[in-house]
């Protein structure tokens, strides 16, 4: 019998595929009856990322895949809840060394609370983010402005903001060095060109890319599976996991009290508030309203965060 460690690349519901990273060679995987989860509430205890313990005997195929004995302790992991209403969470990616947030100002339109509620899971879980703004072929000098200012918002946070294009090519080289040497997590909205951008940065790649509903200018679901790819080959410089394009992104096990600390920018302000703890709502003495109004925190990201205290006292 053969036993190895090696990482989960590919979650089809009950079945996997595995590889023993660096090395790329995907073998089929199905869980023991009596895996320990670790008592995880969510609805794919077993995500792309994480890794397991297996072993089989022969060869493992379709009919007699591996067998997944254990599930290693993750050293991050990102993830949701479909929906503020949900009771049910899932975990999007595990074992990542970032994470690529995809967006585009138009065609969808960018939704900036959607766009904050990822960024604060990302900083609850010890995910580096990056924001990915993309289609920057369609962004001309008459929402130059527009373009700018969101960077401001961001990068002012704390952020790096990167300007992509897959029709021209701005950005490319720079986010594939970004992407070298590391396990990345790409997600984002439906239709912000998530699956193109993967296409473009190794075209043997072929995940599947959407189109734009002209109805509502929103993104079709296109990926359904969440799975890793290769970049490069025979030997991978780097890693993708490409997830489905998201409509809601409920946040998990955060306390109010517990949101201002998620934004680096309120962080910061905040170790000057006369009271602690401070809401930053309507305490005498906070520093993060002193901030806002002095234009060192964004009211756009400001709303965000009152957005979150309103959804959990609304759903809890």
């Amino acid at each position: 019998m053969k036993e190895g460690t090696a990482t989960v690349v590919k979650n089809a519901g009950s079945h996997y595929l595995l590889s023993e990273l660096p090395v790329w060679a995907p073998f089929p995987a199905v869980l023991k009856g009596k895996v320990r989860l670790g008592g995880s509430g969510s609805t794919n205890p077993v995500a792309v990322g994480d890794r397991v313990r297996y072993s089989f005997e022969g060869e493992p195929t379709v009919l007699e895949p591996a067998r997944i004995g254990e599930i290693l302790d993750r050293s991050n992991y990102v993830i949701r809840r479909p929906s503020n209403l949900s009771r049910t969470s899932h975990v999007i990616a595990a074992n990542v060394d970032g994470a690529f947030i995809v967006v585009s100002l138009y065609c969808p339109r960018i939704k900036l609370p959607f766009l904050d509620r990822i960024l604060v899971t990302c900083e609850v879980y010890g995910v580096k983010a990056t924001i990915v703004l993309n289609k920057a072929d369609l962004y001309g000098e008459e929402i130059g402005e527009e373009v700018a200012a969101f960077r401001k918002i961001y990068e002012g946070a704390g952020y790096r903001v990167m300007l992509t294009s897959t029709v021209t090519g701005e950005g490319i080289e720079e986010l594939r060095e970004a992407c070298r040497g590391k396990v990345n997590l790409f997600s984002g909205e439906s239709g912000v060109g998530k699956s193109s951008i993967i296409k473009t940065l190794d075209p043997k790649l072929d995940p599947k890319v959407g189109k734009i509903s002209s109805a509502h200018l929103q993104g079709k679901h296109t990926t359904s599976l969440y799975e890793m790819y290769p970049l490069g080959s025979p030997e991978p410089y780097g890693y993708i996991i490409d997830t489905p394009g998201l409509r809601g992104f409920g946040l998990v096990d955060l306390k109010p009290e517990e949101v201002a600390l998620y934004f680096p920018e309120m962080l910061r302000a905040s170790k000057g508030c006369r009271f602690t703890p401070c809401t930053h709502t309507h305490e005498p003495g906070c520093a993060v309203k002193e901030a806002l109004d002095s234009g060192l925190i964004s009211p756009e990201r400001y709303n965000s965060y009152l957005g979150m205290l309103e959804e959990d006292r609304k759903f809890r």
